[in-house]
C-alpha cells in the first residue's frame, strides 16, 4: 500500500543530530531512495588551520519557518516524500555533526537532487550565522 502523505520536519536547537533518527523518520514503504547529507565540524577553514570548534547564533523566531519554506520550494521541483532538516545552535564540537538534511522519494535521482537545493539553499539564505574558534581568536564566517 503506498503512502501519500508528505512528512517534513525541521529543527533547530542546540542539541545534538542523531543522523540515524533522521533517516528513520523518513523511511517509508514507498521511498525507494533516501539520501542523507551531514555538514560537520573539521578543523580547518579557509586560510586558517587549528579551528577548534564553531559557534552558530540563530534569529530563532524566523530560521524553522525558513528552513520550512524551503522545503517546500523543494518540493515543488521534485516529489519528496518526506524531508527532515536540522541545524545546531550554540556550540558545536570537531566532528560534530552541525547540520544535516534527510530526503526521501521514489528515485534516487529526485532524492539527491532535493538534498542538494536544501542544503545549498539553507546554507544561502536560513538566518544562521557561523563563528569559527581557533587558539588565539575566532571570526565570523564570510561565506557558505
Amino acid at each position: 500500500m503506498e503512502s501519500t502523505q508528505q512528512s517534513i520536519e525541521v529543527r533547530v536547537s542546540d542539541d545534538p543530530i542523531d543522523p540515524g533518527s533522521l533517516v528513520d523518520r523518513v523511511s517509508r514503504p514507498d521511498a525507494g531512495a533516501t539520501v542523507l547529507f551531514l555538514g560537520t565540524v573539521r578543523d580547518h577553514s579557509e586560510g586558517k588551520t587549528g579551528v577548534t570548534h564553531l559557534d552558530y547564533e540563530v534569529y530563532q523566531e524566523e530560521v524553522e519557518n525558513r528552513i520550512a519554506s524551503l522545503i517546500d520550494d523543494a518540493a515543488e521541483k521534485w516529489p519528496i516524500l518526506s524531508a527532515v532538516v536540522e541545524h545546531r545552535s550554540g556550540r558545536v564540537e570537531l566532528q560534530e555533526v552541525s547540520v544535516a538534511v534527510a530526503v526521501s522519494c521514489a528515485h534516487r535521482s529526485d532524492s539527491f537532487a532535493a538534498a542538494k537545493y536544501l542544503i545549498d539553499e539553507l546554507k544561502r539564505s536560513a538566518p544562521i550565522w557561523k563563528k569559527e574558534f581557533w587558539p588565539g581568536g575566532s571570526e565570523w564566517s564570510q561565506g557558505s
